[in-house]
């Protein structure tokens, strides 16, 4: 009687751990996804609507990368605090970034009042104030539910292959854009400082 009430409660901790599993797993996808339809329309505005970034919007993209590497990291090597640290100081750094710019477009200096177009009233800079926001919302949200148990740090990705599947084609995506707005900004700005140039 006591093998099979042991049994139970092996059974009942390795469905839990599978399942808390999954759902930093999905938890994960959905980041990505998210930075990778922001990082998306940023490079449809600039090669579409011809709104080149600004010094500051390349860092913020730049941020967002950071908190892309990071969650990519976790998929692939397993979870590590490293790696969450990583996505953190992305985080950070966007939300203070974004919010100087927005000071700025606040009080703009002489020659310097352009601030690009408006998605629902609110422009990029103010737009990556809220998504910074909302990541470190969701990422205490995490912690406080799903925690950070030791099985987690293994990599377990290739044990879903679904799911390790979507984490391959996003990442690749990403590595993609990273690309691409490497080549961009290399094209606007050259080896010299950049400078968002409009025409009148």
């Amino acid at each position: 009687m006591e093998d099979i009430f042991v049994f139970k409660n092996i059974l009942h901790r390795l469905t839990s751990e599978n399942n808390i599993i999954q759902l930093n797993y999905i938890y994960s996808l959905l980041i990505l996804a998210a930075m990778a339809f922001i990082l998306t329309t940023a490079m449809y505005m600039q090669l579409v609507h011809g709104e080149y970034p600004c010094p500051l919007c390349l860092l913020q993209r730049v941020a967002y990368f950071g908190v892309c590497f990071g969650v990519i990291l976790n998929l692939r090597n397993g979870y590590s605090m490293r790696y969450e640290g990583l996505t953190l100081i992305s985080i950070i750094l966007l939300l203070i970034i974004s919010a100087r710019q927005t000071l700025l477009d606040i009080y703009p200096r002489p020659g310097h009042d352009y601030i690009g177009s408006a998605f629902l009233g609110l422009h990029m800079p103010v737009w990556s104030i809220v998504f910074s926001i909302l990541l470190l919302l969701a990422y205490a949200i995490r912690f406080c539910i799903l925690g950070f148990d030791d099985y987690l740090s293994e990599p377990l990705l290739k044990s879903h292959p679904k799911t390790a599947l979507l984490a391959n084609i996003l990442a690749w995506f990403i590595i993609a854009l990273c690309s691409l707005n490497v080549l961009s900004t290399f094209l606007q700005c050259g080896f010299s400082s950049c400078h968002t140039f409009v025409s009148v």
